[in-house]
């Protein structure tokens, strides 16, 4: 397939390598620009481009930036761009570690429905809830014991197969998890976030979920501005 990463940090960086030693045709982009990827491009084969080409790149268009980082996107940033197109949203609300206070997820909105009213495109959840180092390197092929499972949450049921698709090929179990009002329940703080659970233990963990956020994932009046810099 042909993907866009906007966005080339931990998890941007790590689904642009693996993706491409898939043989899909990846394009990336970041906030500081093409030439700031020519390393990355050299490394992976992907094609460093700017958030708005990444954006067209073709099937699939993942958004990994930080989530106070989200409306500093470029406006009308999928204009033009086909419906049929996956948009698949990576991000947690880190309120008091990284993106200061976002008053519609502090009050109760799902972070990637949020996410979703600022792109103007549904989008799938998936690839938050695992170390970018684990999704790098603790991949097995199916059926393998052990084999770590990721939670998938959207709307649409295609979108969804896509994107489940990408992770068995990523060499997890896809676990669908929804639709993406019940995306909070693999957000930061809730029992399946950062566990690496198999298949099993992620549907348990997703069942054992509490839409209450925990103090320690709620902002305060000392949480960094909203659009701070990533720690």
């Amino acid at each position: 397939m042909k993907i866009g990463i906007i966005g080339a940090g931990h998890i941007g960086g790590t689904l642009a390598r693996r993706l491409t030693e898939l043989g899909h045709h990846v394009a990336v982009a970041n906030s500081r620009g093409p030439d700031s990827l020519a390393g990355l491009a050299k490394e992976t084969g992907a094609k460093a481009v700017t958030a708005t080409q990444a954006a067209h790149a073709g099937d699939v268009v993942i958004v990994t930036v930080p989530e106070g980082h989200i409306r500093d996107l470029p406006k009308n940033l999928f204009a033009g761009v086909p419906h049929g197109v996956v948009v698949v949203d990576t991000g947690n609300y880190y309120p008091r570690q990284r993106d200061g206070k976002i008053e519609e997820i502090e009050e109760g909105v799902p972070e990637s429905r949020w996410v979703e009213k600022q792109l103007g495109r549904p989008v799938v959840k998936a690839f938050n809830n695992i170390y970018a180092q684990h999704l790098m390197e603790n991949g097995k092929p199916a059926g393998s014991p052990g084999r770590i499972a990721l939670p998938v949450a959207g709307d649409d049921k295609r979108a969804k197969g896509v994107v489940m698709g990408l992770v068995n090929e990523l060499g997890f179990d896809a676990v669908d998890a929804g639709g993406l009002d019940e995306s909070w329940r693999q957000q930061p703080g809730t029992p399946v976030y950062a566990t690496d659970f198999d298949a099993k233990g992620v549907r348990q963990a997703l069942a054992q979920a509490s839409p209450d956020r925990k103090p320690e994932w709620r902002a305060t009046s000392s949480s960094p501005g909203s659009y701070a810099q990533p720690a």
